[in-house]
């Protein structure tokens, strides 16, 4: 099977990986014979560095230190996402793209020096103790990032299970603060889902090997739930940092019926990939809201990247994270894998979203709404000599026009976090379904 990942480096790193042929690797590594001297002239330099390393150096570090750190920094130097993983890291991996894994349960990436938090994953240490995406840990256990590879860093927040960790945070419009985490292990359950009212709201934090099974099971139980009477869904792909390229199109193929859902080109132009759609919508063509925020990277602007071209739903948030690169993993004989950015991802339109991300069709930003208070108002109603109304007396509820008693979130913000975003979405799939009734002349 293949996997192409879609990464950001994290606690526990998503990572798409692609099987390379030995042949494909040494048709890409040959260069042209005028180039060969220039390369043995560089390998000698590098050579005779190593040698005046490990002869002089103060201390004597082994053979496997220099080389590996000569590997991480000559990848790192790449990109942000190109990196090397030792035996151990690569077999961290393997076992994180199945859901579960130790860490503190938040995706990173460097950026200028310091560790960048791309998103916290749900229910997890970072979650609960309020992390940020768009956060930056600027100190671990109060030692400067500054200067440490993504690598060195991520290394560093990993550790035993019950273990604590320190993390001193930069944050925008707020002072430098530390926030202490506890080590766990974090099992990811990629795809949650709940019925509000007559919508279904299906949420993916994660695309791992698990996550269409997950959405079509939760398909299945709007279905079964709801019936005929299911108005539409919203897909709820905040802070999911991506994964798995073959479950980001299968989530998209869930929802389309035919087309183009993604392409990737390389440097070589005959290594063009192009994913399609196959028929079947799992929505039979309802309404699909899908919520998106800065901390939505990689596979999750795949998906939505798709349903927008091809106008199967409407984007409602802010703009993505904007991670339009992909990477392969490349196992290297024993000595664990590299992860190299190999090729660019584009929208069926063809437009690349690295480093501009996808941006809503509808711009909502995270917001928290608080209910005025407002005096006694006098209504028709209550004016002396009014008259009756012919089809009866109207409830104690239709006086005040209070519409915070049909909605405990605006009522009481206190017993019940308010997500503004999420309930844009739901007012507007409630939106499309009432014009839809009328136009077709239901009754209410």
């Amino acid at each position: 099977m293949k996997y192409i990942w879609f990464p950001t480096a994290a606690l526990a790193c998503f990572l798409l990986t692609s099987p390379l042929k030995a042949e494909e690797a040494a048709d890409k590594t040959a260069d042209k014979p005028d180039k060969n001297a220039e390369t043995y002239r560089l390998l000698n330099l590098f050579g005779d560095v190593f040698e005046r390393v490990r002869s002089d150096y103060v201390e004597a570090p082994t053979d496997q230190d220099l080389i590996e750190s000569a590997i991480t920094g000559m990848l790192s130097a790449l990109d942000p996402h190109s990196s090397y993983l030792n035996a151990k890291s690569y077999q961290e991996m393997q076992v994180q793209t199945k859901g579960e894994f130790g860490g503190l349960g938040i995706q990173v990436t460097m950026s200028d020096g310091l560790v960048k938090v791309i998103s916290p994953i749900d229910d997890t240490p970072a979650f609960h103790a309020g992390i940020m995406a768009g956060d930056l840990i600027t100190h671990l256990d109060n030692v400067p990032v500054q200067g440490m590879t993504l690598a060195q860093a991520v290394d560093k927040m990993r550790g035993r299970v019950g273990t604590d960790l320190v993390l001193t945070i930069m944050r925008k419009d707020s002072k430098p603060f530390d926030v202490t985490l506890t080590r766990a292990i974090v099992k990811v359950d990629s795809v949650r889902s709940n019925v509000d009212g007559k919508i279904g709201y299906l949420r993916i934090t994660s695309f791992n090997e698990q996550s269409d099974k997950g959405v079509k099971k939760a398909m299945d139980d709007f279905k079964a739930k709801l019936g005929s009477e299911l108005q539409g869904i919203v897909l709820d792909l905040r802070n999911n940092p991506g994964g798995l390229l073959d479950q980001a199109v299968n989530v998209s193929d869930a929802f389309l019926d035919k087309g183009e859902i993604v392409s990737t080109r390389s440097r070589y132009a005959d290594k063009t990939q192009r994913y399609n759609a196959r028929p079947g919508d799992e929505a039979n063509g309802l309404p699909i809201v899908v919520l998106i925020n800065g901390g939505s990277a990689s596979a999750s602007e795949i998906v939505a990247g798709a349903l927008q071209d091809h106008r199967r739903a409407i984007v409602l948030g802010v703009k993505s994270f904007g991670k339009g690169s992909v990477q392969t993993v490349i196992p290297l004989s024993g000595q664990g894998a590299m992860r190299l950015t190999t090729a660019r991802y584009y929208t069926p339109s063809g437009t690349s979203i690295q480093g501009m991300g996808i941006t809503p069709d509808i711009i909502v930003e995270q917001a928290k709404i608080e209910l005025l208070e407002k005096g006694e108002q006098r209504r028709e109603a209550d004016l002396r000599g009014a008259l009756e109304n012919e089809n009866g007396k109207g409830t104690d509820g239709d006086k005040g026009g209070d519409n915070a008693a049909k909605d405990p979130g605006l009522a009481d913000d206190k017993k019940k976090k308010q997500d503004y975003q999420l309930e844009r979405a739901f007012d507007l799939l409630r939106g499309m379904s009432l014009y839809a009734d009328r136009l077709a002349g239901k009754p209410k």
